[in-house]
């Protein structure tokens, strides 16, 4: 799947209306075409039923049935995760979606699908160029959420075969030297020219040390400002397997420029900037459209909240209330207060920052916004 047909289904389930039924969201890690902890699985289907009502419980198992057959008769073999968000009754709705990294294990039930967790992999993942280089051949490939999405440029030179019939041993070496500056520089021009049409901004380098080292050296600035790693791959390792030992330093890179953008909001925040820090702020600025990039702590976890269906109070303090201080109805909402947040910012299309470590972002809280414009 590529990240762009990944941005359409977050959109769509961010912005899915409610209905009478709920949405089981279900996450879970694959292994060879099948669930990976098959009893994992049974004990959160389990888990979501619990103080449900009889009636309940028979609309949550007619939800979980077309789940259960998805599991059972589509995954594909080199899949590692999967998401699945199903609803019946009078509105139905079923999304099932595969990738090629993992997911966690997890389900939930709410009025509106969870989408924090395809976020994650959305920020984490995103797509990236790696140019593979060996003294025989060179691919540039494009990829997307830990898979091959596009072969971008392919090229096997075949000089070899021509020792021994047309050219003499030296003859060939002089025009392998020769013809191997030029065939770096005509694929640096090459690899410039597809990422710049592509919109591509991270490079990644893999193959032979020594050809990796000598591209790098002939990069342009612009380039190289995109580079992210330089990886040693065997001549005659896969495209796959060359993807598998990128991801990391590719993971690696993304955390670096997440915790970069977590620095710039706490200088915002303390300087008076464009930002704000902290839950209620920042669930303000969502509210009011005012956000540009939410940054958030991947391990925050502010709770729940309550949101009143008459008026629309919301109460994002944690505090336990049996009527809307606002109105006086007793008809209360709970929702996940982070799950909500990022709903909000996925439906208006701002971007989400999720970084892994940051001393500067815990100390705001956990989460803040980079805002477009003052609240």
């Amino acid at each position: 799947m590529e990240l762009t047909e990944l941005k359409k289904h977050i959109r769509t389930l961010a912005t899915l209306p409610e209905a009478d039924a709920p949405v089981i969201s279900c996450y879970l890690e694959l292994l060879n075409g099948n669930i990976k902890d098959r009893e994992t699985y049974r004990e959160l289907a389990r888990t979501v039923m619990i103080g449900l009502s009889e009636h309940e419980r028979y609309i949550i198992k007619e939800t979980l049935e077309p789940v259960n057959a998805y599991l059972a008769n589509a995954l594909q073999p080199d899949a590692k995760g999967t998401a699945i968000f199903s609803r019946v009754g009078k509105d139905p709705f079923f999304l099932p979606l595969q990738f090629r990294v993992s997911l966690p294990n997890w389900i939930s039930l709410g009025s509106v699908p969870n989408i924090y967790h395809l976020v994650e992999m959305k920020d984490t993942y995103h797509r990236y160029v790696v140019m593979i280089s060996t003294k025989k051949s060179a691919r540039i490939v494009e990829v997307n959420l830990g898979e091959v999405t596009a072969k971008l440029w392919k090229e096997r030179p075949e000089l070899r075969e021509r020792v021994g019939r047309e050219w003499t041993k030296e003859h060939y070496q002089k025009h392998s030297m020769e013809r191997g500056k030029k065939f770096i520089k005509e694929k640096i021009k090459l690899l410039n020219k597809l990422m710049s049409a592509g919109g591509h901004s991270h490079l990644i380098l893999a193959g032979h040390p020594t050809m990796t080292s000598r591209i790098r050296n002939e990069l342009p600035k612009y380039l190289l400002e995109k580079l992210v790693d330089e990886v040693t791959v065997s001549g005659q390792a896969k495209t796959t397997d060359v993807v598998e030992a990128t991801i990391a330093s590719f993971v690696e890179a993304e955390e670096i420029e997440s915790q970069n953008i977590a620095r710039v909001l706490s200088q915002k925040v303390h300087t008076g900037g464009l930002a704000v820090a902290g839950a209620e702020a920042s669930f303000q600025a969502l509210q009011r459209g005012h956000v540009d990039t939410v940054v958030l702590l991947a391990g925050y976890s502010p709770g729940l909240f309550r949101v009143c269906v008459a008026c629309g109070f919301t109460n994002i303090k944690n505090k336990k209330l049996d009527s809307c201080p606002q109105c006086g109805s007793t008809s209360l909402k709970i929702s996940d207060l982070k799950e909500e947040m990022v709903r909000l910012a996925e439906g208006q299309g701002c971007l989400i920052e999720i970084v892994n470590e940051s001393e500067s972002l815990t100390k705001l809280g956990g989460v803040g916004c980079l805002l477009r414009y003052r609240l």
